[in-house]
């Protein structure tokens, strides 16, 4: 397990934001700030499997001195530490067939958040797996 720090934002009339700074890009939200805790988790957690799936190498953990000094984090409302695992899934190439707008716009916005096509996708379908079902009342992941 390796912990890495979450920064908790809070404007007026807001939810609890939450940002990574040894990963820009991945971001998420609560209501509260326990939600926005377990939020964090799950972001972060499907950041790093998507990261690795992707080959990618994972970022030394910033210190926490480095980010209590930082003028860019001053207004922060918590230091989250969150811990995520580095076990590496098996990666499997899959050839699918999109509609070449699809691509681009897919494309597009995981270079916006700083992410690769393939972990983009990760990303995606983890979010569809877990949502609840709108013909059913259960949330339960499939």
């Amino acid at each position: 397990m390796t912990n890495y720090l979450a920064i908790v934002h809070k404007d007026h009339n807001s939810d609890f934001g939450v940002s990574f700074p040894d990963f820009p890009g991945c971001v998420t939200a609560g209501s509260t700030l326990d939600e926005a805790k377990d939020m964090a988790h799950d972001a972060l957690s499907l950041h790093v499997k998507g990261m690795l799936e992707d080959q990618e190498n994972l970022p030394v953990p910033s210190k926490l001195e480095d980010i209590i000094d930082n003028p860019d984090y001053s207004d922060a409302a918590a230091i989250l530490v969150i811990s995520v695992s580095e076990e590496k899934s098996r990666t499997v190439r899959v050839n699918i067939t999109l509609p070449e707008n699809m691509l681009r716009k897919i494309d597009m916005v995981a270079k916006q958040r700083g992410m690769s096509r393939s972990s983009f996708l990760v990303h995606a379908a983890e979010n569809a797996l877990t949502a609840p079902n709108k013909n059913n009342s259960s949330s339960q992941p499939v």
